[in-house]
């Protein structure tokens, strides 16, 4: 049962999902708000974590960032195994991170740091060949 404040969208895994992909992409956030006609300003709060989207803008964003919605959803029992649900066409360091956080062994910060550590030499050795 759901209290009534209680949010289960993960504001701060969401932001950093749209900030990570904005860089990557070299976009602005008013280039991401004209794509996916969420405001610039609600796009600001979601990164730095402040805000709350609704439906409709946690559709468009998860869209745009290609990502199931179950990734940025939160797990109320963390007794649940949570499942790792990507899309083939994923990018690896998206799918190694989902399976770093599903890892009941990890404490989310541990999840967390080991993606970056993942992300910057997976980035560093899959270009060293171009």
């Amino acid at each position: 049962m759901a209290y009534k404040n209680e949010t289960l969208i993960n504001t701060i895994e969401l932001g950093r999902a749209i900030k990570r992909r904005r860089e990557e992409l070299k976009l602005s956030l008013r280039d991401v708000a004209d794509v996916t006609n969420v405001s610039a300003s609600t796009l600001s709060r979601i990164e730095n974590g402040t805000g709350k989207p609704d439906a409709d803008n946690i559709a468009r964003l998860t869209n745009w960032l290609d990502m199931p919605v179950d990734r940025v959803m939160k797990n109320r029992n963390q007794e649940d195994v949570e499942a790792v649900v990507y899309y083939p066409h994923e990018a690896t360091p998206e799918i190694v991170e989902a399976h770093l956080r599903a890892d009941k062994n990890l404490s989310p910060e541990t999840a967390k740091a080991l993606s970056e550590l993942f992300r910057v030499a997976y980035s560093q050795f899959s270009n060293s060949g171009k």
